[in-house]
């Protein structure tokens, strides 16, 4: 019965009757005669979107590069190098086997010594510590907004959110297909998926950049409870 909920009206119902009201079976959506989100990037085109994202990127401290699929490995290296290198974490994901990165991931990367985790429900706390311990945590954005500079990124049981929280450095792949005008469109995206019936992760995770705060002051304090450094690596898979 995993992912069901049980008794549900039942529970409601007395909760409604304790309160003296009757419940409401179902909620009516309701229709706005205006609707000013959906005009932001309106007629933007996937190319005009990734140029949005390149500037917000400026904007938010992050790192920019366009690459496309045969150049993926190479540009990946360059940043990592950039980044110092080091102990990485990643997700488990196939992804990164559809897009060419095995060989670099599993057999360059051990030449030069660095120390690379993949994230797996089976290694239990391993994870965290390898998470902690690492200088650079590498994923991939399932919807990106351009208007802010947003990875959203899907968490499960392989994909832990960690591994773009706690390493000093993130670097997300960014396919071009997955980016949109706003979080107008990625709600949207979410929500069809429930309708759909499709599993939707326990936990979602919006990242704009390295970690920042301007709370004191109104200064910018870069990493304060996350990475120092980001970079969005953009493929052209479309």
């Amino acid at each position: 019965m995993s992912g069901m909920i049980q008794n549900r009206d039942a529970f409601l119902d007395k909760i409604a009757t304790r309160l003296g009201r009757e419940q409401k079976r179902a909620l009516e959506k309701p229709k706005w005669r205006y609707q000013p989100q959906d005009e932001v990037l309106k007629s933007a085109t996937q190319d005009e979107l990734v140029e949005v994202l390149k500037e917000q990127c400026n904007n938010i401290h992050t790192d920019f590069v366009v690459t496309s699929t045969e150049k993926l490995s190479d540009s990946l290296k360059e940043i990592v190098h950039q980044y110092g290198g080091g102990s990485i974490v990643t997700w488990k994901d196939e992804r990164f086997l559809q897009y060419g990165l095995t060989k670099l991931m599993e057999e360059e990367w051990l030449k030069e010594g660095i120390d690379l985790h993949v994230w797996g429900h089976t290694k239990g706390e391993e994870n965290i510590a390898k998470a902690e311990a690492a200088n650079i945590g590498i994923t991939i954005s399932d919807v990106t907004l351009a208007e802010s500079g947003t990875a959203v990124l899907f968490s499960s049981k392989d994909r832990g959110r960690s591994v773009s929280f706690l390493p000093a450095a993130s670097i997300i792949i960014i396919p071009k297909s997955s980016i949109v005008p706003r979080m107008t469109q990625a709600a949207r995206i979410i929500n069809k998926k429930v309708k759909n019936g499709e599993k939707i992760p326990s936990c979602i995770n919006f990242v704009t950049g390295p970690s920042n705060s301007a709370d004191i002051e109104m200064i910018l304090v870069v990493g304060v409870h996350g990475p120092i450094k980001a970079a969005y690596l953009v493929v052209e898979d479309i």
